[in-house]
């Protein structure tokens, strides 16, 4: 099979916790060029068998057994076409999400599809920079699963309309730390008058944010939000 990239800008933010949809939108949006040829070249629907996502979704396109139109004129008998939602400017790197969700892609059309054993670069026997450097890098690489197994999603347990602390300590990490947790503590913060990104990433804004809060209501001034720091963000009542 052949790895491909969007090879246009991929929002900067589609990792984001709460931004599957921006994936969902993108893959139409593929699905509506390849149908109005905009690339040059009109193909009755969406040209690839697979799609990826930094979620760890795959989304069916052509499917298995089913010719892509992606892989080049004489090359798409040859291998099945499998899109990672990453570009060339925005969001460029992979992460251990999109990488679960393309080895499951390899795995499902070896298993339903029939696939050999290779899996190439859309460059490989093309002259394309697709699927850009650091996607390819991986491909060369063997196509690896992440050691890392892939988070569950957080789940917030809500007790009186306040979120009940979900168990994790959230610092400022590489990758840094998301989820529906961080979004709910920079929502909270914002509602309470910080100048905070709500955008579920605890970055180094969150985390400065968060020593400043901790300051003000007489904690130790971390920027590490664990049980305690939850806990007052929403029972801490400013002094009148």
């Amino acid at each position: 099979m052949k790895i491909h990239y969007t090879g246009g800008p991929v929002p900067a933010d589609i990792a984001g916790p709460k931004k599957h949809k921006l994936c969902v939108q993108l893959v139409h949006q593929i699905q509506q060029m390849h149908m109005s040829g905009g690339r040059g070249e009109k193909y009755i629907d969406f040209g690839y068998n697979l799609a990826c996502c930094p979620h760890g979704y795959v989304f069916i396109g052509r499917g298995a057994h089913h010719l892509p139109a992606a892989n080049g004129p004489g090359l798409n008998s040859q291998h099945y076409a499998v899109l990672a939602l990453v570009g060339d400017s925005g969001f460029t790197q992979p992460n251990d999400s999109m990488l679960h969700a393309l080895r499951d892609a390899i795995e499902y059309l070896r298993d339903k599809g029939d696939a050999g054993n290779e899996i190439k670069g859309h460059c490989d026997g093309y002259a394309t920079s697709c699927p850009g450097g650091p996607l390819y890098a991986w491909v060369k690489a063997g196509a690896p699963r992440p050691d890392k197994p892939m988070e569950k999603p957080i789940r917030l347990v809500y007790k009186d309309s306040v979120p009940i602390w979900p168990g994790r300590v959230i610092k400022l990490d590489d990758p840094y730390m998301q989820g529906s947790d961080v979004h709910a503590w920079q929502y909270k913060l914002k509602k309470r008058g910080w100048t905070i990104d709500v955008d579920g990433i605890y970055g180094p804004q969150s985390k400065a944010v968060c020593a400043s809060y901790q300051e003000k209501v007489g904690l130790k001034a971390t920027g590490v939000i664990d049980e305690e720091t939850w806990d007052i963000t929403w029972s801490w009542k400013p002094s009148t």
